[in-house]
């Protein structure tokens, strides 16, 4: 039985990988010198320094059905992994009388693997399951093989070598968990650039929309390369998480190696359409992924740094809207947007401590807040959400708004649909009835639909 992309919904050598990076991104500089020494020690090195929690990985529930019912033959675990992380996985599963893996001097893969398994077991004297090419080498010299996880191209051509005693097709989502994996839902964040057009009244100017659309594609591609790289980095942690678990490349829908090219891609072309924008929004662009990266690498584990951070991140996508339509920054507009999300950062933070509690843990997982901090989590962001609506009823009487509108007056009933709107959002945490991501509620709840709704007919009377 082979291990990675068979048994394993994964591949352990970029799982061990990852994990490193997520520890320290320096360490990228040790791999060519590792590599150097060959592949099975670079395995070693990397096995060295980090740790899988067997019970975390994402296994194939059909191989592991198969493997139960086979108890009267031998089964062995033979992958090209090394032994110091294959060793731990085989025992807590308990299903294998033996293993054989790579072990830091041979890397048992292809044709290496082949030659174990018949000095071992003998020319046609054992089953083999597998999942990739490499795997006709072997093959080529097992009395039957178990295809899985592969395309039907491959199970002909193994047929051609040996027997086929069985067929596990892969078991994907095609686009759709691409666009999970891309978290395209949270692409509405990025609606923000268009909030400058509203502020400064050109919603009816061609090639200001033109440029906002064009800044907001190019701040969506660019983030959904940092969610990729995030969710690869954040295997462990995801794979605790009640819901983040099922996230694709924690639950193995998507393989790893598909995500670390998928992640510059998107990354390229993100920044490929700010070109077409202008220079100073590419360094707006620029200064986002680079907090961005930032934050999810480290700085999201730094208590009171993350939501600030999170916060800013929300504040420079409204920056990056006015810079791409050349319009002035306006001071109220940003004050108001640094108070608001970062209420609504801290009601993010409050609702993973929330869940954590209710799960029996002391910490919500990867962060750096515990249950004890629930009180003070709670009264910061309420504040800043009040503070927030206190900005705008301060702008309402500044020489701005007289000018840009007719009748500033009535943006006053903008102030108590705010607070409202604040305050419910508190309350449904409160009960332990929000989603963990604040943006998603508003944009599916229909009372925050409402109340948008409210929000710009009352700015439109006002113009």
């Amino acid at each position: 039985m082979d291990l990675d992309g068979t048994l394993l919904l994964s591949d352990v050598l970029y799982e061990s990988l990852l994990t490193l990076f997520a520890r320290n991104p320096l360490y990228a500089f040790l791999l060519p010198f590792w590599l150097l020494r060959g592949k099975s020690a670079l395995k070693r090195e990397l096995a060295k320094r980090v740790t899988l929690p067997p019970e975390l990985l994402p296994y194939d529930q059909r191989v592991l059905e198969l493997l139960r019912t086979t108890s009267q033959r031998p089964r062995v675990l033979c992958t090209a992994s090394d032994e110091l992380l294959v060793t731990p996985i085989a025992d807590h599963l308990g299903l294998f009388e033996q293993t054989l893996s790579s072990d830091g001097t041979r890397n048992l893969a292809g044709a290496n693997k082949a030659r174990a398994l018949v000095e071992r077991f003998g020319e046609r004297n054992f089953d083999y399951a597998g999942n990739g090419t490499v795997d006709l080498h072997v093959w080529k010299h097992a009395a039957s093989a178990l295809v899985v996880n592969a395309p039907a191209s491959l199970a002909s051509k193994a047929a051609k070598i040996t027997r086929i005693s069985d067929y596990l097709p892969p078991e994907t989502g095609g686009l759709r968990v691409w666009i999970k994996a891309c978290r395209v839902h949270q692409w509405l964040k990025n609606l923000l650039v268009f909030i400058p057009v509203l502020t400064a009244h050109l919603f009816f100017d061609v090639s200001s929309l033109t440029a906002s659309l064009i800044a907001f594609m190019a701040f969506s591609l660019c983030a959904s390369g940092v969610y990729v790289l995030n969710d690869l980095l954040d295997l462990s942690a995801d794979r605790q998480h009640l819901r983040k678990r099922k996230r694709p490349f924690a639950s193995g829908q998507i393989p790893l190696l598909s995500g670390l090219v998928a992640a510059p891609l998107l990354t390229v072309a993100g920044f490929a359409l700010a070109s077409a924008c202008n220079l100073q929004f590419t360094l707006v662009l620029a200064c986002y992924y680079i907090l961005t990266l930032s934050y999810s690498l480290k700085l999201k584990r730094i208590v009171m740094i993350d939501v600030v951070l999170l916060a800013s991140l929300y504040t420079i996508r409204i920056i990056g809207g006015a810079i791409a339509i050349g319009a002035t920054l306006s001071f109220w507009l940003l004050a108001f947007s640094m108070f608001a999300f970062l209420s609504l950062a801290l009601l993010k933070r409050y609702t993973e401590l929330e869940s954590a509690l209710a799960n029996g843990k002391k910490q919500a997982i990867g962060r750096g807040y515990g249950v004890t901090d629930l009180p003070l989590v709670q009264s910061l962001g309420a504040a800043s959400g009040y503070i927030a609506v206190m900005v705008l009823a301060l702008y309402i009487n500044s020489p701005e708004s007289l000018q840009l509108y007719r009748h500033p007056q009535l943006l006053w009933l903008l102030c108590p649909v705010f607070l409202y709107w604040m305050s419910r959002a508190w309350v449904i945490a409160h009960r332990g009835e929000m989603h963990d991501d604040p943006i998603v509620f508003a944009a599916t709840d229909r009372t925050s639909q409402l109340v948008a709704a409210i929000a710009v007919v009352v700015a439109f009377i006002a113009i």
